[in-house]
C-alpha cells in the first residue's frame, strides 16, 4: 500500500512539474543582460549601421605604399620582380583584358571601347609611355592618374607585374627593336 502511494505521489509530482511548464510564457521579473534581449536592429545600408575603425588600425597583411606622392622616385626604385615568362605574360594578357582593355584598346593604342563615352587615354605605345620604368607603369596602376582611378584594390601587386611584363609585349609588338626583327627572320 505504502508502495502504490508513493508511485501515486512521484507520478503526480511528475505530471504537476511538466504541466507547469506548458503554459504561456511571461517576460522575466528582471532581464540579466538587457543589450542581448533587445538588441537594437541596424538597417546595412543606414547611417550608423557601420561603425568606422578605430583611428590608426590598418588591415591584416596590409602593406603601405611608400610611393603614393612620389611617381618619379617609383620609377626609379620599383623593379619588376617577375621574370618573363610564358605564363607571366598569358596571366598578364588575361588581367589586362579584364580591367585595362575598356579603355587602352586591344593594342594599347588609348582607343577602348568607353572612348566615345569619356576621353580618350594615353596610347601605351606613346613615346613617352614606351619611355617610363617599370616602376612608373606600377605606380599608376596602383595609385592611378587623371582619369585613370587606383587599380590596387583589383589586381594584386603580382598581378600588377604581370600586366607590365604584358604591356611591353604589345609596345614590341608596334616598335620591335632591330634585335627582335632579327630573332624574326
Amino acid at each position: 500500500m505504502r508502495t502504490s502511494l508513493l508511485k501515486i505521489w512521484v507520478v503526480g509530482t511528475f505530471f504537476m512539474v511538466a504541466a507547469g511548464g506548458c503554459g504561456p510564457h511571461e517576460q522575466p521579473d528582471t532581464i540579466y543582460m538587457p543589450d542581448m534581449v533587445y538588441s537594437p536592429a541596424f538597417k546595412a545600408q543606414k547611417e550608423g549601421a557601420m561603425r568606422m575603425p578605430v583611428k590608426g588600425t590598418v588591415p591584416r597583411n596590409y602593406v603601405p605604399y611608400a610611393y603614393a606622392k612620389d611617381p618619379e622616385r617609383a620609377g626609379r626604385e620599383l623593379k619588376n620582380p617577375l621574370r618573363k615568362t610564358g605564363d607571366t605574360l598569358v596571366r598578364g594578357q588575361a588581367l589586362y583584358n579584364t580591367y585595362c582593355i575598356v579603355c587602352h584598346g586591344v593594342a594599347g593604342e588609348g582607343d577602348g571601347t568607353v572612348v566615345p563615352k569619356f576621353p580618350r587615354p594615353p596610347s601605351l605605345q606613346s613615346d613617352k609611355v614606351r619611355g617610363w620604368s617599370d616602376g612608373r607603369i606600377y605606380h599608376v596602376i596602383s595609385v592611378g592618374q587623371n582619369l585613370m582611378p587606383s587599380y590596387a584594390s583589383q589586381i594584386a601587386t603580382a598581378d600588377r607585374w604581370a600586366v607590365i611584363h604584358y604591356i611591353r609585349a604589345l609596345q614590341r609588338s608596334k616598335h620591335p627593336t632591330p634585335s627582335d626583327l632579327k630573332a624574326g627572320e
